[in-house]
């Protein structure tokens, strides 16, 4: 298989490599603020100053670097492989939409109601991506450029990857998240996971959003 894929394809991979990355990094945090727990002053600071969450935020922006560059690269050597289309989907997944999520939770977004809307914004990506590529042929032109598309590209859940960082060198996280915790019907509910409940429903809207 690696014989048939070409210098896009392994950028591409890139892109899924760092989004994983940067899951792994968001786990490693989780383990050792736990360890920490029994010091609220120690988890907080911890949480700050955190080289993981330093290294999980860092590893998106590259992710969105590799998906803006596979394309060029295809372009540009004019070769593309089978697998190129549906790769770059599976990475988008896994960079733009499950890492942002993994790194929601780790920062406190993570009560039931929370969960909910996380796997919500996860899942509205993945249909937003099958139906880029269901319909890809369609919306093409004559020259076989996609003109626009449906709903907001998921590499957008990068502005709000932006919010929770800010929020996180301001201290904002766990219990002092912005805008707090409501109860709802017994579960945890951050209004802050409404941004991410918000892209995802933009996501899968008929919004129509010009391709450069």
């Amino acid at each position: 298989m690696l014989r048939s894929l070409v210098l896009a394809d392994f950028i591409t991979l890139t892109n899924a490599a760092c989004g994983t990355a940067a899951i792994f990094c968001c786990l490693n945090h989780m383990d050792v603020a736990g360890r920490a727990c029994a010091d609220a002053t120690s988890l907080l600071a911890q949480c700050v100053d955190s080289t993981w969450l330093w290294m999980a935020f860092a590893l998106l922006p590259m992710a969105f670097i590799a998906d803006a560059l596979d394309g060029f690269v295809a372009r540009k050597g004019r070769r593309k492989s089978p697998y190129g289309g549906d790769l770059d989907s599976l990475a988008d997944t896994i960079s733009f939409g499950v890492a942002p999520a993994v790194i929601a939770f780790t920062l406190g977004i993570r009560g039931v109601w929370d969960a909910a809307l996380l796997v919500y914004f996860v899942a509205c990506g993945i249909a937003r991506l099958a139906r880029f590529n269901a319909t890809a042929d369609d919306l093409a032109d004559a020259r076989g450029k996609v003109s626009h598309f449906e709903g907001t590209p998921i590499p957008t859940s990068l502005f709000f990857v932006l919010v929770l960082f800010i929020a996180w060198r301001l201290g904002a996280v766990g219990d002092a998240l912005w805008l707090g915790e409501l109860r709802l019907l017994g579960g945890g509910f951050h209004p802050m996971v409404v941004l991410f409940a918000i892209s995802g429903s933009l996501m899968i809207s008929r919004v129509r959003i010009p391709k450069p």
